[in-house]
């Protein structure tokens, strides 16, 4: 498993209702890409559950590299860019995944919370630690899944988590999901990825 992400930071008076249009428009290109496990559509709003930006960044967990790289090189990510310019791509390789208890509901809610690995610690802790987070998360009320990566080139943890609710017992930035592309997401490997 791959995760993926790019925000688009946008002015504090940028008209957020583009977005949702725009992926009501396009969202549904995604809904059978070859090798994508999920694509969260996610937006924060200025002043909304406590976002201080309006913000636009989806996440993504990919099941192949091929998958991934053909959106990136292939066109997928190409009318992103030609309309917002070039954003910054960030990947982490995949820790742990798991399906939440309401991984049958629609997912209404993202977490998504970056950290530095500690120093310190043992790699072989720190990475148990972030896949006892993922099945701790999985296992609330609300959780539709959770997942958590690692960025080796910055020692940073991300920790992903979807919800059926405006609740969750996550830490970190709240998103609305706009859509759920999700072609792959039954072939995503569950439990921790070493």
């Amino acid at each position: 498993m791959h995760a993926m992400q790019y925000e688009l930071t946008l002015p504090a008076d940028y008209d957020m209702g583009v977005i949702p249009a725009r992926v009501s428009r396009v969202g549904h290109l995604l809904d059978d890409w070859a090798g994508l496990g999920v694509k969260a559509y996610l937006l924060r709003e200025r002043g909304v559950h406590g976002s201080p930006v309006n913000q636009y960044a989806p996440f993504y967990l990919w099941n192949t590299v091929e998958g991934m790289n053909a959106f990136l090189w292939g066109g997928g990510f190409q009318g992103l860019s030609d309309d917002f310019g070039r954003p910054t791509v960030r990947q982490w390789t995949g820790l742990a995944y798991e399906e939440g208890v309401a991984a049958r509901s629609p997912a209404l809610f993202a977490v998504r919370r970056r950290e530095p690995v500690p120093g310190g610690v043992a790699l072989s802790e720190t990475a148990r630690d972030a896949a006892d987070e993922v099945g701790r998360l999985a296992r609330e009320e609300g959780a539709v899944l959770a997942a958590a990566a690692v960025d080796t080139s910055r020692w940073e943890r991300v920790h992903f988590s979807l919800w059926a609710h405006d609740t969750p017992k996550a830490d970190g930035d709240l998103f609305q999901v706009l859509h759920l592309s999700a072609p792959g997401r039954t072939a995503l490997p569950g439990g921790r990825q070493w």
